[in-house]
């Protein structure tokens, strides 16, 4: 039982903090809206599913000892990052009832997450230092993604929604505008630390 509470807390804590994921979950919510967003917020969470079936299957360090797999992987994603970013802090100011731009899609959230190099850190912490069922390699795997994946689905969920209200707190355009990009910006400089580490 300890084991169990350990793993959530630290699941919890890696997947609630401040990245590249949430920051931008806060991004399009802010921008976008909160229901507008729902489809990338979906797509955030089957990418980070994604991301840990490679690392509980192994793939994931199977691939990135490859050459030159390392520096493809990080430039692109560093270039969706980008993108995202810019996407964020050019986005048009939002008014009630008016669609504030091309809606995020399930595809740009799940590219997002396979583009997170918090994502997979974070994943390779929690599924090798944690046992839930050390006698059953699958059965530890299937019980710490459907307790992650709760995890996940209720911490993007409260980002996003932080963002949406952040929206309405910045009625005015210049405020607005100030909130995108400093969200934007805060976006690339948790995957520059996210990089860094």
């Amino acid at each position: 039982m300890e084991q169990l509470a350990a793993f959530l807390l630290a699941g919890l804590a890696l997947t609630g903090s401040p990245g590249p994921a949430n920051l931008s979950l806060a991004a399009m919510g802010a921008a976008f809206g909160w229901r507008a967003s729902l489809g990338y917020q979906a797509g955030a969470v089957a990418g980070m599913a994604l991301i840990m079936a490679v690392t509980a299957s192994g793939l994931a360090a199977l691939l990135l000892a490859l050459p030159g797999v390392r520096l493809a992987a990080t430039l692109a994603g560093c270039g969706y990052i980008l993108w995202l970013a810019w996407r964020i802090a050019s986005a048009p100011a939002r008014r009630p009832g008016v669609a504030a731009g091309k809606t995020p899609s399930f595809l740009g959230g799940l590219l997002l997450q396979l583009a997170n190099p918090k994502a997979y850190a974070a994943m390779a912490a929690l599924f090798s230092g944690f046992a839930l069922a050390a006698a059953d390699p699958l059965l530890d795997a299937a019980w710490k993604i459907a307790l992650l994946l709760g995890v996940i689905a209720l911490v993007t969920t409260l980002w996003l929604h932080l963002g949406a209200q952040l929206a309405r707190l910045s009625s005015r355009p210049r405020l607005d505008r100030a909130v995108k990009i400093v969200l934007a910006a805060a976006l690339v400089a948790a995957t520059a630390l996210a990089l860094s580490l």
